[in-house]
């Protein structure tokens, strides 16, 4: 992984606040937020070992299942040897408190007067508030009454999507996760799809995890402590959204119903946690949801399994400076993000939106240099006005973000209830993003688990896009820029990239060679071949990536053939032939 400033800050503090001496020294190794409820009866607050699991040998390993199997072992190891001097203390005092691994850190929930006790401890590196992390703001637009379900969404146009499921590669065998308010797991669109679902048996064991188990106050509830409060309640055992931004994310990552084609990856499955309370949440919740992620729990959270870790997970979230984020907690998260993608975990999280000035990505988890960022763009396919731009100035890394951009205005999904609604933001961007990372290991399993790799892929494929924003010193005319990163994805090309890597291979120019025609067709459509020799396998498929028709040839050199094809309705289809080595793809209409 790579080692970023932040990380060399909080290596170099943790190291200081080792040596802090008697007497006051162990208000060094304190939030300043804390130090002022050190009195307070009953407050919550996070503390993390100086002993971190060294994670560094993962890279070495091959497969994603190695990397997680290895990297689950080495945390819990840590954590077992490390924690239990600070366990005794807190059951001493009668405190309530929660273990983590993924973070060698301790959520405690007590009395003030256990922060100097603990602080004090040579375990102990750092101890940090627990303040109020918000959802990621977004913009539902106005109904459009006139408009119906089309083919495809413009977005999944914009990136190409369609193209990579006429190859083939609809995301099938991967696994996408999401940490957000929720999911309505029932919707037709993705019920096919969640992976505790098959042909009307369900499990949510390994599927799904609620991490919310108390109202938060900042809802100004009458009876805050009335769990009724909550449209899903606490501590849910089924997938519930309790907002509609979850249910909104994942449909753009594997949304599917009929004609409401609103997924990037329609044939890979999910799973999803609950991080937001109504939107609100804690660190501890985001941390225990990527904890859930690296190695997913039974309902009951026993008998973690890294096996059945998603490929990516999207983390449509933020926390402003106004709840309570500040650098005193930014390591306990940045720790969370860094060792789920040590385990081959892809961690894409939206940019936020707050506005087009210069060093606005200022939030956890965007600001991380192992976070995969996604700014918005609109449907002339510029950046939206609402997409924060880079670089990282509240760390002070100077850090470039975003990494790239993708679709994020007027983007229809689907809604709790069934239904479908369009919002704008960056919370929408991320999920396409997602989306993409699915196909690219469809495309190519191999590279499952390379996250770098797959990072990589995407921004090296991205469409370049440049602005007159000069942000950070560098040049909007530069690429990559601080407002698009490396450009707006393209799906098509980052698969293309992936095959490319498998020895796949796709000829410069197919069209001098193979032609179809007429092309809109009636009942019968052409094939023509020219100067390909050897068995060609063709295979058409509808806009949802469906086989409709199938044959198998052997050319010699020329051939020209008729496909009766009165059974197909109107619409776009897609061809796929492959003659050795090489995949050739295009569309054709039904009239």
């Amino acid at each position: 992984m790579r080692f970023s400033t932040l990380s060399k800050l909080v290596v170099a503090f943790f190291l200081f606040a080792s040596f802090s001496g008697p007497g006051d020294g162990w208000k060094e190794k304190v939030d300043p937020v804390l130090l002022g409820k050190s009195g307070e009866s009953q407050i919550e607050f996070m503390v993390m070992l100086h002993q971190q699991a060294d994670l560094s040998a993962a890279k070495n390993l091959k497969t994603k299942a190695e990397k997680g199997q290895f990297v689950f072992e080495q945390l819990q190891k840590t954590a077992r040897q490390t924690q239990p001097e600070l366990w005794t203390i807190l059951e001493g005092e009668g405190a309530d408190y929660h273990s983590f691994y993924i973070v060698n850190a301790i959520l405690v929930r007590g009395s003030g007067d256990l922060i100097p006790v603990l602080a004090q401890h040579d375990k102990v590196a750092w101890i940090t508030d627990n303040p109020i992390y918000r959802q990621a703001t977004y913009f539902k637009e106005a109904p459009d009454l006139t408009r119906g379900p089309t083919s495809v969404e413009w977005g999944l146009s914009m990136i190409n999507a369609d193209d990579v499921w006429a190859l083939g590669y609809t995301g099938q065998g991967v696994v996408v996760g999401g940490q957000d308010t929720g999911y309505d797991w029932t919707h037709p669109a993705l019920q096919p799809k969640y992976r505790g679902y098959n042909d009307g048996d369900v499990d949510h064991n390994y599927n799904w995890h609620d991490a919310i188990h108390e109202i938060n106050p900042l809802h100004g509830d009458i009876d805050p402590s009335d769990p009724n409060n909550n449209p899903c309640g606490l501590d849910v055992t089924i997938p519930c959204d309790d907002s509609s931004h979850g249910t909104h994310t994942m449909g753009t990552m594997v949304g599917l119903d009929g004609d409401n084609m609103v997924g990037v990856a329609p044939d890979a499955e999910w799973i999803g946690a609950r991080n937001m309370e109504r939107g609100y949440g804690t660190p501890a919740t985001y941390i225990e949801c990527f904890e859930w992620f690296l190695a997913p729990t039974d309902i009951a959270g026993e008998n973690p399994d890294p096996t059945k870790a998603p490929h990516v997970i999207a983390n449509s979230w933020s926390c402003p400076e106004l709840e309570g984020c500040n650098p005193g907690n930014f390591p306990v998260m940045q720790t969370a993000v860094d060792n789920l993608k040590a385990s081959g975990v892809v961690v894409v999280v939206s940019a936020g939106n707050s506005g087009s000035g210069c060093s606005s990505v200022s939030t956890p988890s965007a600001i991380f240099e192992n976070s995969f960022t996604i700014g918005a763009t609109a449907q002339n396919d510029t950046i939206a006005g609402f997409s924060s731009r880079g670089p990282v100035t509240v760390d002070g890394s100077g850090r470039l973000k975003p990494n790239v951009s993708a679709p994020g205005v007027g983007v229809r999904s689907t809604i709790p209830g069934g239904g479908y609604a369009s919002f704008s933001g960056t919370s929408m961007a991320g999920p396409h993003v997602a989306g993409v990372v699915a196909l690219i290991i469809s495309a190519n399993p191999e590279l499952a688990g390379d996250v770098e790799a797959i990072e990589t892929i995407l921004e090296e494929t991205a469409i370049p896009k440049t602005t007159d924003q000069e942000c950070g010193g560098v040049a909007g005319s530069e690429v990559p820029n601080n407002t698009y990163g490396y450009g707006r994805i393209d799906a098509l090309a980052a698969v293309m990239k992936a095959l490319e890597l498998s020895g796949v291979v796709q000829p410069e120019d197919p069209s001098k060679y193979i032609e179809f025609y007429p092309n809109p067709f009636n009942n019968e459509l052409h094939l023509a071949f020219s100067f390909y020799f050897g068995e060609a396998d063709v295979e058409i498929l509808d806009a949802s990536g469906r086989l409709v028709y199938q044959t198998q040839w052997v050319v010699n050199g020329l051939r020209d053939e008729v496909l009766n094809l009165p059974q197909l309705a109107s619409g776009v289809y897609f061809y796929r032939i492959r003659i050795g080595e090489e995949l050739i793809t295009g569309k054709v209409v039904r009239q």
